[in-house]
């Protein structure tokens, strides 16, 4: 509807529009500035000056070269004159395909400057139609801070949103659909389109490495998703949990036991699981202090052995998580009504079935997009895995990934290590697509949304 409608406006400039309106076609601005607004009018000429100039200097060059990404890679050429080789640089895909992504998403830009140039030229002819007064440069100017002042505070975040978010996104999703690997790395070599085959690859197994890859991305998933679980929920529950115990009546010193759990809190993360990974080694404090209490004679496996370093990351991330989950539901368990658990108490509830039916549907309620966030989270949650194991222990029959490495981690390996990045942009796709079907199956579901106004 509102595409019909910035039709049907930029229609009548041209059906309606007297010579001030029409003019603005071609020159931006130039209405405004026969009406005196020297303020609106600047703004839209000065747009149009700068995109021309992109455009006609800069942009047209690298768009035209979108479609094949380059023809003609580095080359190396001999110098008689210097008696040397040297290298003479033509066509770079990468840049082509940046510079390309940009001038696109900067047309799109000044076509709706266009339009919105000729929507109040229109507004502004109307005025003049009937004989009201045109609003002043002064009055634009308290305009932008008063009546419009949203617009003017949220313009440079959605600049920045623009440029540092969703530019680099779309570069990304793009890149999927290359082969830009180490093979084809620019500038001395050129990367092409391949359409889906990446995606392919990866998930249906096709090419040379395709069941490779099919395999261990499957395995990475699986995983991925099994870790999200327990590292949700195993936090959730014991976090709540230990803020029952603490705010329950008779216990001493309940701000001293908070404090001591914020201190996970109050150490840097990274610096907390770089000394559990040293501790935990085979060589560890911990295995030391084992074999010097007899307990074992072997050192136990905690990060070399897949099933136990799987264990061993959920583990470590209960220490770190517990204090987060305690701070946040301690507050929502004071919230609940008193009166609730004193009919529960004189109905003869016992204190598992008060917290089924009382505690736990309160908090679920009040949490449930906390959980999803956290989950969300988990899925994404690179320091734990990679400072902790890095992934290991490794598998030969896994393409460049362990057997505790998470989607995040296998794409971060793919980039870092192998330069596969249109791969990795594949990964990073398919995450996305996960996340965001999880997140919105599930909160459009919960209580939290259908039932918001009738929680107690």
């Amino acid at each position: 509807m509102k595409i019909a409608a910035a039709f049907r406006e930029v229609y009548r400039a041209a059906k309606d529009g007297d010579w001030k309106t029409r003019t603005s076609f071609v020159v931006m601005g130039f209405g405004h500035f026969a009406r005196r607004q020297y303020l609106r009018g600047a703004m839209y000429l000065i747009f149009e000056v700068i995109f021309i100039a992109y455009f006609a200097l800069f942009g047209w060059k690298y768009l035209v070269k979108m479609g094949s990404l380059g023809d003609q890679a580095m080359v190396e050429v001999f110098n008689e004159e210097t008696g040397i080789f040297e290298y003479v640089y033509y066509d770079n895909s990468m840049l082509i395909l940046l510079y390309s992504v940009l001038t696109l998403f900067f047309m799109c830009a000044f076509v709706y400057m266009w339009y919105q140039n000729l929507r109040t030229c229109n507004v502004l002819q109307e005025m003049e139609e009937v004989g009201k007064k045109l609003p002043s440069t002064k009055d634009s100017l308290d305009s932008m801070v008063n009546d419009q002042y949203y617009k003017t505070l949220l313009a440079l975040p959605m600049l920045g949103v623009l440029v540092f978010t969703i530019i680099p996104i779309v570069f990304m999703v793009l890149i999927a659909f290359t082969n830009y690997d180490q093979v084809h790395m620019p500038p001395s070599r050129l990367f092409d389109w391949v359409g889906t085959d990446n995606f392919a690859t990866i998930l249906g197994g096709s090419g040379v490495t395709g069941p490779a890859f099919a395999y261990t991305f499957r395995e990475v998933l699986i995983w991925t998703l099994i870790w999200a679980f327990f590292a949700t929920f195993t936090n959730y529950i014991l976090g709540m949990l230990v803020a029952l115990l603490i705010n329950k009546k008779g216990i001493r010193f309940k701000k001293l036991w908070r404090t001591i759990l914020i201190f996970s809190v109050a150490v840097p993360q990274f610096v907390s699981l770089l000394l559990m990974s040293q501790m935990l080694g085979s060589e560890g404090i911990i295995n030391q202090l084992l074999k010097s209490w007899g307990w074992i004679e072997d050192s136990l496996p905690f990060l070399t052995n897949g099933t136990w370093a799987r264990v061993t990351v959920i583990v470590v991330n209960i220490w770190i998580g517990i204090p987060f989950t305690v701070l946040i539901t301690t507050g929502i368990l004071m919230n609940i009504p008193a009166d609730l658990y004193e009919s529960a108490k004189i109905d003869g509830a016992s204190p598992l079935r008060t917290y089924l039916r009382i505690t736990l549907p309160y908090m679920w309620f009040v949490t449930t997009p906390y959980l999803i966030n956290t989950f969300v989270g988990n899925i994404n949650n690179f320091n734990v895995i990679f400072l902790l194991t890095g992934g290991a222990p490794l598998l030969t029959e896994l393409q460049n990934a362990g057997q505790t490495d998470l989607l995040i981690t296998w794409l971060y390996k793919l980039t870092y290590n192998e330069q596969n990045y249109s791969f990795a942009a594949v990964i990073g796709i398919i995450t996305f697509i996960i996340i965001a079907v999880i997140s919105l199956i599930f909160y459009n579901r919960s209580n939290a949304v259908k039932n918001e106004e009738e929680f107690m």
